[in-house]
């Protein structure tokens, strides 16, 4: 019954077109009123205490370093080596946009961000080269969704606030993760444009690579000094949000001189629009998770699971598979806070690391970024790129079922995360 409840209000509060901030808040109500436990300042106490978090600081940092990244020349500049390197090759561009996007991941850690960027800067080159729209908005939008996975990432701030698990172990368990992720894109480009008609861009010399290279070399700076941070343990993964946005506020300044002072009021605030959103759904996924501990939802649960709870791989098949009916219909963030407090029991009662799930648990929600009819990142790349939903979403099909296949292959083979993760940590 609980489960029902939980449920029901949750997809008709979201059915009658309530934002989903304000359905959660609704079903912790309906949570609380059959509890019997209704209270007004239970309800303010755990809104309050849901934003009351020191790692949560990390994402008002990383969402200020990626604006200053892109309005301050490092997201171009990055863009910019990717194509003195493969830009020659045949389907040059596409190969552009992957390296572009993995790079841009280990700066940002927002898909939302990188998929704007990408579209902006390549999505007419590719055109441009005679590459079909609709495939390389696609590639675009699949690209961006490593963001969330590669550290930093805001994704893994949020599920590590949620589950209670060390967001540092999480950042460096995606390194590898991600990279697939992106080499899983290659060859499915690789595939598709094996025969086109595509003339190649012009061959560019070592000295304009190297002229590349020298430029993009501050904003390369970034994502190294993360890593080595974290793994030193000089900084937590929320102080490092703060040295990211720091330092893109001094390059694009100082250094590259790209970054007005009369423009920063302006980011200060797109950052804080953006941070205000999740915070508040943060903030409401609290009062639905406190009382799915209390009602003792996550048992219920288990209880249903029983059946698989013997053979971990079967498990974890289960799970991915409903966390993708999820995203189909659900944004990233409120998907994370809703399904981990009532997951993250049965994980741990099958013996699963937190860690390890949690990478696919991101990677999953990151792939829902791109599943349609929700899909944000569809629409970021369709609205900046001015190209219908139905083109981008054709598009994107095969590099979503290339991503897809890595997904299972990690839940298939633990050792590809916690065997890398351990060299990371070690």
């Amino acid at each position: 019954m609980t489960i029902a409840i939980f449920l029901g209000a949750l997809l008709g509060a979201m059915a009658l077109g309530i934002p989903i901030a304000f359905a959660l808040l609704a079903t912790g109500v309906a949570l609380m009123w059959h509890q019997d436990l209704f209270d007004a300042q239970i309800l303010a106490q755990n809104v309050i205490n849901g934003a009351d978090s020191f790692p949560l600081l990390a994402i008002p940092f990383f969402m200020l370093a990626g604006e200053i990244m892109n309005v301050g020349g490092l997201s171009r500049r990055i863009v910019n080596l990717a194509l003195t390197l493969v830009g020659p090759v045949k389907g040059g561009l596409g190969y552009v946009t992957i390296m572009a996007a993995v790079l841009l991941s280990a700066l940002s850690g927002s898909a939302v961000a990188d998929a704007a960027a990408l579209t902006a800067l390549l999505l007419p080159m590719m055109v441009q080269a005679g590459h079909d729209k609709a495939r390389s908005g696609g590639l675009i939008a699949a690209s961006g969704v490593i963001g969330p996975v590669i550290p930093p990432s805001i994704g893994f701030v949020i599920f590590g606030v949620a589950a209670n698990v060390s967001i540092s172990k999480l950042f460096l368990a995606g390194i590898a993760p991600g990279l697939m992720l992106g080499a899983a894109l290659w060859c499915t480009w690789w595939w598709l444009g094996r025969h086109e008609k595509i003339a190649t861009g012009p061959r560019t010399s070592r000295a304009q690579v190297l002229k590349a290279l020298r430029e993009s070399t501050w904003a390369l700076m970034l994502p190294a000094i993360i890593l080595v941070g974290l793994r030193l343990g000089v900084f937590t993964a929320t102080e490092a949000a703060v040295v990211a946005a720091v330092y893109a506020l001094f390059v694009s300044t100082v250094v590259y001189r790209e970054l007005k002072l009369r423009q920063l009021h302006a980011i200060f605030v797109m950052a804080a629009k953006t941070t205000s959103v999740i915070m508040l759904l943060i903030a409401a996924a609290m009062v639905s998770a406190w009382l799915i501990t209390v009602a003792e939802l996550p048992g219920k649960v288990i209880a249903l699971l029983e059946p698989f709870m013997g053979n971990p791989t079967l498990l974890l098949m289960a799970i991915m598979v409903l966390v993708m009916i999820v995203g189909t219909a659900m944004d990233m963030t409120p998907t994370i806070l809703i399904l981990t407090p009532v997951l993250m029991p049965v994980v741990k009662a099958a013996g699963i690391d937190p860690v390890y799930f949690g990478v696919l648990f991101i990677i999953n929600n990151a792939i829902g970024l791109i599943t349609p009819p929700v899909g944000t990142v569809l629409n970021v790349v369709a609205g900046v790129g001015r190209m219908r939903m139905d083109d981008v979403t054709r598009g994107v099909l095969p590099f979503m079922a290339a991503q897809l296949a890595v997904m299972f292959l990690l839940v298939l083979f633990p050792a590809l995360v916690t065997t890398p993760a351990r060299w990371f940590s070690d």
